[in-house]
């Protein structure tokens, strides 16, 4: 690709101006009406298809994007046999002798409820508060298709020349794009010579400049069940002698994490982390400082007059950069075989079984770690017990490749113009495992990964909320980016 640095087109102040009406007076309406729609991932809703919740939002979603009238711009629902649908749209070129282009992507399908919302708030109640649309989905991510067409709306407002733009909305990321590799085979001459991506489901370190990702960690999960009994036994006649299930699921687990440290112990897990990265790393913590983990909502109580707060795994802002971005970490999830505390007898159980969340180093090939994990938890079991490791599920990470001179200006202007402050650099905990596929598809693609989620935001969990003003700035940076495109 041209590596020269063009100038935008675009009037920053009109480009603002204009998505911020738009935001205003028809996105936030509409994404309130897509919160009120439980249209949760099929990993969560085996029955999705029936349920017509996704296929809602999608017929609701194509609806505005065919109401606004885009010059040049044609939308179709994709549908494959037993797969969720995809929105595919496509803009044709405005710019002459552009043969390349640009790739926009977000997802529709949603998170499940989760517990702890506020008492005012809920995952299916849309509210706005403090300049902050609360609901699941309307960050994770919702809005990604809406800002989309806001940012070439923008581009045709001011008669912007721009490469062919095409854009990609899935409904079934939340459950890691199962569904998606199929689309995209069928799909692949339609996209073209992809040569930027704008993906818009991602994190900000805060909420004071544009932050692009350079980094996602992968992913391994599945159902670790520790079987020890046929029938539940009266604790009483059979502890001491028939070993508890829990301990022995803790004795497994001990093969895979030390749990004084949270480090996973096979080496084959970690990575080294580029020096890149690493510069880049110490860059962002420079910038955030002790923001990195005082974000979270630690537990705190009362001891003797002052309030104590749980401590995080380190406060060292470079460390917990890393620590969150490129070292593999356990989670548990969910577990199953144990009564609600009110209905907890004196009884030993028959079995325990955990939903384990690996995420691997963005580096890591994560298909082979599934492997070596289901043979580290499965093989010896303690006592003889059956212990099986099922429903795998795997997802590689990515590491961006390097940023074109072109496009470091466009976001390091774009940033400027918006926000007043140079753009950041961060990795993200999570997984898009999309980007994997359109690095290998078109590897000398710009990744333009960026995103909502910022402090506090809490996508996933509960109080998940959308900051209006960020989204309406980051629309508009898109669409300075886009007007730079060589």
């Amino acid at each position: 690709m041209n590596d020269r640095v063009p100038q935008s087109l675009l009037n920053a102040a009109q480009t603002l101006s204009e998505v911020s009406a738009l935001w205003d007076g028809q996105i936030v309406p509409r994404l309130q009406d897509y919160i009120r729609v439980p249209a949760k991932s099929p990993m969560f809703d085996a029955d999705w298809a029936s349920n017509g919740y996704i296929d809602t939002v999608v017929r609701n979603t194509a609806a505005w994007i065919e109401a606004q009238n885009v010059s040049g711009l044609t939308l179709e629902v994709v549908r494959l046999p037993g797969r969720t649908p995809v929105l595919f749209f496509e803009v044709e070129s405005t710019k002459v002798g552009s043969t390349q282009t640009v790739l926009m992507y977000g997802h529709l399908d949603k998170q499940p409820e989760f517990s702890g919302w506020r008492s005012d708030l809920g995952p299916w109640s849309p509210k706005i508060d403090d300049g902050k649309l609360y609901g699941r989905g309307g960050a994770d991510d919702g809005y990604a298709a809406y800002a989309a067409i806001a940012a070439i709306r923008a581009l045709k407002s001011q008669n912007a020349p721009h490469p062919r733009i095409v854009g990609l909305v899935e409904t079934c990321e939340e459950s890691g794009s199962y569904d998606l590799l199929p689309y995209i085979d069928v799909l692949k001459t339609r996209l073209g010579d992809v040569a930027l991506v704008v993906c818009l489901d991602s994190g900000a370190g805060n909420y004071d400049q544009l932050w692009l990702t350079n980094s996602l960690r992968g992913m391994a999960s599945g159902v670790l069940k520790v079987e020890i009994l046929t029938e539940g036994i009266h604790s009483g006649d059979a502890s001491g002698l028939v070993p508890s299930s829990f301990r022995i699921m803790r004795q497994v687990l001990d093969r895979l994490e030390d749990s004084a440290t949270g480090r996973l112990l096979p080496a084959s897990f970690h990575c080294e982390v580029p020096a890149d990265r690493l510069d880049q790393a110490r860059a962002t913590a420079a910038i955030l400082g002790d923001e990195i983990y005082k974000r979270f909502p630690w537990a705190h109580y009362d001891c003797g007059g002052a309030s104590s707060f749980a401590l995080p795994t380190t406060t060292d802002p470079l460390q917990a950069l890393l620590n969150r971005t490129w070292l593999p970490t356990l989670s548990v999830t969910g577990a199953e075989g144990f009564p609600d505390l009110k209905n907890a007898g004196n009884v030993l159980r028959p079995y325990t079984a955990f939903k384990l969340s690996l995420r691997l180093p963005p580096l890591v090939q994560a298909d082979v770690a599934v492997q070596e994990l289901k043979q580290l938890l499965e093989d010896n079991a303690p006592y003889q017990a059956r212990v099986t490791f099922d429903g795998a599920a795997s997802a590689t990470g990515w590491n961006a490749p390097g940023t074109a001179p072109w496009f470091e200006a466009a976001l390091n202007g774009a940033s400027q113009t918006n926000f007043g402050a140079p753009c950041g650099y961060i990795g993200q905990g999570g997984t898009i495992p999309l980007l994997n596929m359109l690095s290998k598809g078109f590897p000398q693609a710009q990744m333009m990964v960026c995103g909502v989620l910022g402090p506090k935001s809490n996508a996933h969990g509960p109080n998940e909320f959308l900051h209006i003003a960020y989204a309406k700035k980051l629309t508009a940076a898109v669409a300075q980016v886009i007007s730079q495109f060589p």
